[in-house]
């Protein structure tokens, strides 16, 4: 039999990741995925300068979440430009788009979509293996460790990587940082959903509104995505 083509395995699990995460919203989002160890086009504009004293691990990451991001604007028929940053890191997008940007170790994801169709989006990708068990505790809330039952603490880390893409999502609104206890998840125990239930009022939220999202396992890591202004409304 032939041998199979060099990067074969990771060719498989790019388009594996990239069809899991359109999965996750119902609007026909821009979706990239990039590997970050491999070589990628020069950064464009002043995107140099914001990384010119990051350390080489942070260089490659960016580099590799900004290509994602250009793949991703080329898919909805925007030409590729810069993807600059304010003071606190997030994404500045081109007039008229709306994204996310998320990175595993080796896996990065951009999800892109217009603004007349999307608010903002959160998206995050994290290795599929359990939470230390003295970071349980911080990420979690009590009511939240009281729906795992004690016995599937594994399902923790769904609940981090929930968090992680209701917080990118609702940043661009609320301007606001905050921790894990103030969103409530949810996880649904037959489908990939997930309610992000706000604690206090934030900004544009009010305490007891919900961000809804989705959560799957992919090619060894967890993707979650939450869309806030979806056309049909309906869970991200």
């Amino acid at each position: 039999m032939p041998s199979a083509p060099a990067g074969g395995v990771e060719v498989t699990a790019e388009a594996e990741i990239k069809t899991a995460v359109r999965s996750l919203f119902d609007l026909p989002v821009a979706v990239a995925v990039t590997q970050i160890d491999r070589s990628h086009p020069p950064l464009l504009g002043d995107e140099a300068a914001i990384i010119a004293r990051a350390r080489p691990k942070r260089v490659a990451e960016f580099t590799a979440g900004r290509h994602a991001a250009r793949e991703a604007m080329q898919v909805l028929g925007h030409p590729p430009a810069p993807v600059l940053a304010r003071p606190d890191r997030a994404p500045v997008w081109p007039q008229g788009l709306t994204g996310s940007i998320s990175h595993s170790d080796v896996w990065c994801i951009a999800v892109l979509a217009r603004c007349s169709d999307v608010m903002a989006l959160g998206i995050d990708i994290e290795k599929d293996s359990p939470l230390p068990d003295d970071l349980i505790a911080e990420i979690c809330l009590p009511s939240e460790i009281t729906r795992l039952g004690g016995a599937d603490l594994a399902a923790a880390k769904r609940i981090f990587c929930a968090k992680e893409a209701a917080y990118k999502a609702q940043y661009p609104l609320t301007k606001t940082l905050f921790g894990f206890d103030r969103l409530d998840v949810t996880l649904s125990a037959e489908n990939p959903a997930f309610d992000a239930q706000f604690t206090q009022d934030t900004e544009r939220f009010k305490r007891g509104e919900k961000l809804p999202g989705r959560i799957v396992s992919v090619a060894g890591h967890l993707v979650s995505g939450v869309a806030i202004g979806q056309i049909d409304r309906k869970g991200a």
